[in-house]
């Protein structure tokens, strides 16, 4: 849930604070002033180790590509200073690309390096093109098995090309001709230049895994700056007459001229280095925001302060910054510019925090290129040839395999891979995209039909899709049943088309007919059950699990289903016969509900579940709302299991500590806040109301003439809001926009800000506040929008003038320090902030009849149950309720049950039942209450 928003005094909709004007939140840091860019010493040191891992590795991917050395210089100067500057990454570091080195090869052999230089300008302002059109996201829709594919070969055609440089040799002109021309090269090698790539391999390979202190304190120097200084060293003592680096004066360095060729030719090359340099800048940019939520999450060492929580990848900006980056680069002669992975998880793994990095990283690579050459050019051709073969090798990535392997995508992965090795990049990603179709296409169309007997009942299992290409197979199967029998058609998949959907319909309804009895079921057996009529609710499809427990039964009424016969129970049956409560509505929509979370949502939560039970739960906020029914906080708040303690009473009341414990006081939700506030140690309490409440409705009608009531007794909390309506000294609570429709909606907010005062009067939460340890929220749910909104900050830490509810659209976002009404913690990971991940998407409150909306009781996370109409004492259970339970009721009216059901005085009207929907009735003069 995004945090509040900062309190507003010009009632416009839009406003929001700006940065020069020095606004800050309660608790926030600072605003950051004038000054962008912060440089830290975490920066400083993050940025020379990537440029030393920079140097060797672009001239390396040059010597691959057979480019003017001084390119690779180029391409990584622009890349670390433009991107770094203008990119969606932070983080990212970009350079000369590595999955474009066989591309650029094959362009600088067939058009010359100027015409290839003005390849890669034309494939910049394409990138430039397609991220103003925010098409990032749609190149991650290719299958990863193709872009893992596509990546892998490159890697192989690298290693092999640059195996040719090792050997002291030259590479041959496609991966083909290198693989071919190995044996050869092994008869002819001269030893030195392969004794230097051997050495710069074992270096590479060795050099992070030197074991003890030595080994810890030298493993901080990079691998490839380390493997590469020890090869020139031993070459300058060992063969002074190796091969070397010659860089050429910047004088001759060559720029781009005007394309010739063919246009067609031309056009397939730019949208080639566009394509693959786009798909290896998104991946790394996927890979270093993983890298950098892995970072944030891990528990901070020693003295060194947590790591700062880094925004989320803008991946159109992204691939706009590549775009600029490519386009200057071919301007000035450059190599093509890419995202890269080595580079960026270096960055990370050193420390950098900001962008900073990334650019000083490229000052560093420029200032190396115009005054280190005569160093530069003492580095054997071998150790830089040996560097890219290894970077390449690395590309073929064991872990991608696995994933591959496990979701039986490899027949892509390999179909790839030999594309690419045979046919070039772009032809191996159109073999990739075709066997993927075909692969797709055969899952589509495979479907295992099998009939056996359990029970005595024939069983007819279909395993895989179901689509008009199976019609004719389930059709033979189905007609070799006998008719009349009893059968379970089982239903393994997660498709269905309608031509399916019609050959099951119309056959279950002829067995039917003819006296058979036919059960549907899905996955593991839950049964799929088909609405009486068309007019059930509006929210059903075809075969959902909703529809079990929901429409199902509300077209039990109108459609009795037949008597059991008396041989279907099971002699001995430990579990509960769901047929035999088909008369009680309730408790059989209560054993759906249990047995669906027991099939589908229990295996999920199984195991956070007994994590929690282990660890206990720490949940990161204290979430005080109603009791309506139609309020299920997990599902508006989207959060999981241990990550709320919750407290629902009727109409979300606080009673002030002035209230005192005498008779008659329920003690029950100060009891809730302190253990919350005191032993838990929440981050914040949000105190929720809704629309409709029933509650405010009774407070609006008046004390009732009857005797009082434990209802109204409970009300009594709630005056001071009715109070606070009528007073003039009191701004309205409002929503931003727009006025309450009506006064029970005024009395609804106005009730959230009072109970706010309310809880700052407990000793404990204005201890909490006071420290800054503790934030408070108000929060309103409208319940026929489906709309939540938050009360803005100042109105909240009772600093602000206003009491405006701001609507929550659904693109917000929680500031990286605020504690918002979801319980997100500054970790980012879930409600709950916790890496282990407990925000599952598999939400026991919204699996049918799961939640506690759905229970008779309520049920707390320490296990215990508190009955309808109880209430909870104490307990820390973030369940508990206060007041009457929700299934209470009093007095005689045949349709007084609505919300709470309980009339503040007992006296409902007979002849006018409550209204659906509300929550309460209003009989003439006699408010009853809903929850």
């Amino acid at each position: 849930m995004p945090s509040c928003a900062p309190t507003r005094h010009d009632h416009s909709r839009n406003w929001r604070p700006s940065r020069a004007s020095g606004f800050k939140r309660p608790h926030s840091p600072p605003p950051p002033g004038g000054r962008r860019y912060r440089l830290s010493g975490t920066d400083l040191s993050a940025s020379i180790t990537v440029f030393l891992i920079a140097v060797p590795m672009s001239l390396g991917l040059a010597v691959a590509m057979d480019a003017p050395l001084a390119a690779g210089l180029v391409a990584a100067a622009i890349g670390g200073v433009v991107v770094g500057l203008l990119g969606g990454v932070p983080l990212q570091v970009s350079g000369p690309s590595a999955g474009l080195t066989v591309v650029t090869a094959e362009l600088i052999q067939l058009y010359g390096w100027r015409t290839t230089c003005a390849i890669t300008i034309a494939a910049g302002l394409l990138q430039i093109l397609l991220g103003s059109l925010r098409a990032a996201r749609a190149a991650l829709a290719v299958s990863p098995a193709i872009v893992h594919g596509t990546l892998a070969g490159i890697g192989v055609a690298i290693a092999l090309a640059q195996l040719h440089i090792v050997l002291g040799g030259s590479p041959q002109s496609s991966a083909l001709g290198n693989a071919l021309a190995l044996p050869d090269q092994f008869e002819r090698f001269s030893p030195a230049a392969p004794a230097i790539g051997a050495l710069t391999i074992v270096l590479l390979i060795l050099w992070p895994r030197l074991p003890g202190r030595v080994g810890a304190g030298l493993g901080r120097l990079p691998a490839a700056l380390t493997a590469v200084a020890i090869a020139t060293a031993v070459a300058a003592a060992a063969a002074p007459g190796i091969a070397r680096v010659e860089l050429p004066s910047w004088r001759s360095h060559a720029l781009p001229e005007m394309p010739h060729g063919p246009v067609i030719a031309l056009a397939t090359a730019v949208f080639t280095v566009m394509l693959v340099a786009s798909l290896e800048s998104l991946l790394a940019a996927v890979a270093v925001d993983k890298l950098t939520a892995d970072r944030a999450a891990a528990p901070p060492t020693g003295r060194s302060a947590p790591t700062p929580l880094a925004k989320r990848s803008d991946l159109d900006r992204e691939l706009r910054a590549q775009g600029v980056a490519n386009s200057l680069s071919g301007l000035l002669g450059g190599l093509p510019v890419s995202g890269g992975a080595v580079r960026s998880s270096a960055n990370v793994r050193a420390g950098a925090t900001s962008r900073a990095a990334t650019v000083l990283h490229g000052v560093w690579v420029l200032l190396a290129a115009l005054l280190l050459v005569g160093a530069l050019e003492r580095i054997p051709l071998a150790a830089l040839a040996a560097l890219v073969m290894v970077v390449g090798i690395q590309m073929v990535n064991f872990a991608h395999i696995r994933q591959v392997h496990k979701h039986r995508e490899f027949p892509v992965y390999a179909a790839t891979i030999v594309g690419v090795l045979l046919a070039g990049v772009l032809m191996g990603v159109a073999i990739g995209i075709v066997v993927a179709m075909a692969l797709a296409l055969h899952r589509l169309a495979h479907t295992r039909i099998t009939v056996s007997q359990r029970d005595g009942r024939h069983v007819v299992t279909a395993r895989g899709q179901l689509t008009f290409l199976a019609v004719p197979r389930l059709s033979r199967m189905l007609g070799r049943l006998p008719q009349g029998a009893e059968v379970t058609v089982e239903l393994d998949g997660s498709f269905m088309d309608h031509a399916a959907y019609e050959t099951i319909q119309g056959w279950c309804a002829s067995q039917t007919t003819l006296g058979g009895r036919v059960e549907v079921t899905g996955h593991s057996g839950g049964r799929i059950a088909e609405p009486a009529s068309p007019a059930a609710h509006s929210c059903c499809r075809p075969w959902t699990p909703w529809r079990n427990h929901h429409c199902h039964d509300r077209a039990a009424p109108t459609a009795p289903a037949p008597p059991p016969p008396p041989d279907s129970g099971t002699a001995g049956s430990p579990s509960v016969s769901t047929a035999a409560s088909e008369d009680q509505p309730a408790v059989h929509r209560l054993l759906n509900g249990l047995s669906s979370f027991q099939r589908t949502t229990a295996p999920l939560v199984r195991e956070e579940l007994a994590r929690l039970a282990t660890e206990g739960q720490r949940p990161s906020q204290l979430f005080l709302t109603c009791a309506d029914s139609r309020l299920v906080t997990s599902m508006i708040t989207a959060s999981g299991p241990g990550d709320l303690f919750t407290v629902r009473n009727v109409g979300n009341l606080v009673p002030p500590p002035k209230a005192g414990s005498g008779s008659g006081t329920d003690d029950s939700v100060a009891a809730a806040i302190e253990y919350a506030v005191d032993v838990l140690e929440v981050e914040s309490i949000t105190v929720c109301g809704h629309s409709g409440c029933g509650a405010m409705q009774a407070l609006l009608g008046g004390p009732p003439k009857a005797p009082e009531t434990p209802m109204w007794r409970w009300l009594r909390h709630g005056l001071p809001s009715l109070e606070r309506m009528k007073s003039r000294h009191h701004t309205w609570a409002r929503i931003s926009g727009r006025l309450p429709t009506d006064a029970v909606e005024q009395l609804c907010l106005t009730n959230v800000v009072q109970q706010l005062e309310h809880l700052r009067e407990h000793d404990s939460v204005a201890r909490r506040v006071a420290a800054g340890t503790l934030r408070l929220h108000g929060m309103y749910f409208h319940v026929g929008e489906a709309q939540a909104y938050l009360l803005t900050e100042g109105a909240s830490s009772g600093t602000g003038p206003d009491e405006v509810f701001v609507r929550v659209a659904p693109g917000d976002r929680p500031e990286p320090r605020s504690l918002s009404g979801t319980g997100t913690r500054p970790s980012g990971n879930g409600a709950s902030g916790r890496s282990s991940g407990t925000d599952s998407d598999a939400d026991p409150d919204t699996s049918p009849g799961t939640g506690p909306e759905a229970s008779p009781a309520t049920i707390s996370d320490t296990g215990r149950e508190t009955g309808p109409g109880t209430g909870s004492g104490p307990g820390p259970g973030p369940e508990s309720r206060t007041g009457p339970g929700p299934e209470s009721r009093t007095g005689r009216g045949p349709e007084s049950r609505t919300g709470s059901g309980t009339a503040p005085g007992g006296v409902h009207d007979a002849g006018r039942p409550g209204r659906a929907g509300t929550g309460a009735s209003r009989p003439v003069g006699d408010a009853s209450v809903g929850a």
